[in-house]
């Protein structure tokens, strides 16, 4: 099957991932989240978490994943070239912040030049699978002129662009005061030239028609993050509405505010989530599993702009695929006889995990089993 992409996933709270989820999001963020990622300055603490996550994710089939880093740039880079070590394809982002919580953030000056550092030195690397992406924390945690300056460097290198939105209704109340010229948290991105072709927003549990009109009329995306909405209580995206809308979906783990770091486990909370809505509304057309399977691979890519490369098995694509043995020896599923190939992709979908992918191919080199890289602290 094509490999999986993870549209959304802070690789550095792959430090805590599966626990410090009895906070809702804001208190999370000062509890967990800020002491957390203040620990990257650290570089051999940050090269074993790195090296963690990559191989962890590689392992469940996540052939793509667009990374948060912290505000670290050597970090960040570490974190670039032990996605590259590995063979996985990756979106790196140093994030850039100049209004956060008090401690965990930088002056403007400082994330300007150290954004900049960032972009060059992971460029000048020339990785053939591993790129920058500007990543303001939110609009919450950056300044006008920070979030002015992160479009500039984006449009001028043309690069992607990741950041939050609309995650909790507080949040919105919130950058209606702080940016009361805008028209609506989507309209704050755009008037700072972030909301382009290669942008990919987080969560968007609240975002209004109008809104989602202008996500289609740019080509921005959306990363939808089931678990992380359920997990800190933030809220559940309508995916039928989205699509409906015609904006570019894929589907994100969110660790650690998701406790997965599996897509499967993304695929599944993705379900679950769309099940809830129609019991709420009888008249909802819930989401297939076909369709989620969809969101997962190929949607992924083209939320990410990556779909002219990867995302299916189309001649002239790269190879990024999964080996998938759903009969593994001492696996989760049990075959029978009538079982045929729909009803095993829906079996390894619901109740796989890593020990049925038993190879990961990323641009038609195979990546997992490991073969351990020897370059990562060079």
């Amino acid at each position: 099957m094509p490999g999986m992409v993870d549209t959304h996933i802070h690789a550095c709270q792959y430090s805590f991932a599966g626990t410090a989820l009895d906070l809702p999001l804001f208190q999370w963020l000062n509890a967990y989240k800020f002491p957390a990622e203040s620990r990257f300055e650290d570089l051999e603490f940050a090269c074993s978490v790195y090296t963690q996550v990559v191989k962890r994710t590689l392992k469940n089939g996540t052939t793509s994943a667009c990374y948060f880093a912290t505000t670290h740039t050597d970090a960040s880079l570490l974190l670039g070239q032990i996605a590259n070590s590995f063979g996985q394809r990756a979106l790196v982002g140093k994030v850039s912040v100049d209004n956060a919580a008090k401690d965990y953030t930088e002056t403007y000056q400082e994330s300007k030049e150290e954004t900049c550092r960032f972009v060059e030195e992971l460029l000048k690397k020339t990785y053939p699978l591993v790129r920058p992406v500007v990543t303001p924390g939110s609009a919450m945690s950056c300044s006008g002129a920070l979030l002015e300056h992160l479009g500039e460097i984006a449009r001028s290198k043309n690069l992607h662009i990741q950041s939050h939105i609309s995650e909790v209704k507080e949040q919105v109340k919130i950058i209606k005061k702080l940016f009361p010229e805008s028209e609506s948290f989507t309209d704050v991105y755009h008037k700072h030239c972030l909301l382009t072709d290669k942008t990919v927003l987080a969560h968007g549990c609240y975002l209004s028609d109008e809104e989602l009109a202008l996500f289609r009329q740019t080509g921005a995306s959306l990363s939808h993050c089931p678990n992380s909405n359920i997990s800190l209580r933030s809220g559940m995206l309508d995916v039928r509405k989205v699509l409906n809308h015609k904006v570019k979906l894929g589907l994100g783990t969110d660790v650690a505010g998701g406790y997965s770091a599996s897509m499967l486990d993304a695929v599944r909370r993705t379900l679950d989530t769309s099940k809830v809505l129609s019991i709420q509304n009888p008249d909802y057309h819930t989401l297939t599993f076909e369709e989620v399977f969809r969101l997962a691979t190929l949607g992924g890519s083209q939320a990410l702009s990556m779909d002219d490369r990867t995302g299916n098995f189309e001649v002239g694509k790269d190879f990024d695929a999964l080996r998938v043995n759903v009969a593994v020896p001492g696996g989760p599923i049990d075959l029978f006889q009538s079982d045929g190939p729909k009803i095993r992709l829906e079996k390894f979908l619901n109740l796989g995990d890593d020990r049925n992918i038993v190879e990961v191919y990323v641009a038609g080199k195979k990546v997992v089993p490991f073969t351990e890289p020897t370059d990562i602290t060079e």
